[in-house]
């Protein structure tokens, strides 16, 4: 019975909060046809606002994102034709990102690094951690296979670190930046502003989620090498 309520305590904790951002986000996804525009011409307008003219705003299957090195907002179908709170609150949160590097935003620098290293970084620990075995079996050393794990465990943990580094870049974008230019620009209605943080959060908080499961993935290659 602990052992079992243990691994549901584990599975909450992992992907609770990647439900709840997609429950969020879901939630208040519904069109609303009183709205003067899209989540793509918003970014737009407040793109243009801001003098960022050369900033481009475009469609991706990819999940939403700003694009540094092509200098680009990039929002799903859904949030870049839609009329809805998510629409508008995502699009705000991409545009915020597009601030940051505007007025040269360390962090973000220091996260888009970071995001090229960590996909790096996952894919190389893995070979690490699949090669131990046969390291040992070669060496006949149990020295060499322990040190071929530490080693394999400390890249993929350190996706982990670069997750949750990521996080001040994520909540400046949310709240220093999109909900300042909502309620500034009269954007959503005073009655729509606790849906569009809800929204901010859990684009903040998607972070959150991925070092929770970078960190499953750690406990997962251990659990495969019984380790």
């Amino acid at each position: 019975m602990i052992g079992i309520i243990g691994l549901a305590a584990i599975l909450g904790l992992v992907f609770g909060p990647q439900f709840w951002v997609r429950y969020a986000i879901r939630r208040h996804s519904t069109e609303r046809p009183d709205f003067p525009g899209t989540g793509g011409e918003l970014a737009r307008h407040l793109l243009d606002e801001m003098k960022l003219t050369d900033v481009g705003v475009e469609t991706t299957p990819a999940g939403d994102h700003y694009d540094p090195q092509s200098r680009t907002v990039r929002l799903t179908e859904q949030n870049h034709n839609g009329r809805s709170i998510a629409a508008v609150a995502i699009a705000a949160h991409e545009v915020g990102h597009a601030m940051q590097d505007a007025t040269g935003y360390r962090p973000l620098k220091t996260r888009t690094r970071l995001a090229r290293l960590g996909n790096v970084i996952d894919k190389v620990g893995g070979v690490v951690m699949l090669g131990a075995p046969l390291i040992a079996l070669l060496t006949r050393s149990p020295a060499a296979f322990m040190f071929e794990l530490a080693a394999g465990l400390a890249i993929l943990g350190s996706t982990v670190i670069i997750h949750l580094i990521t996080l001040p870049v994520e909540f400046d974008a949310s709240f220093n930046r999109a909900l300042k230019v909502l309620e500034m620009g009269r954007y959503l209605d005073e009655r729509d502003m606790p849906a569009a943080r809800r929204i901010l959060w859990a684009a903040a908080f998607t972070y959150v989620a991925g070092a929770l499961i970078s960190l499953l993935n750690v406990a997962r290659w251990l659990r495969i090498l019984r380790f």
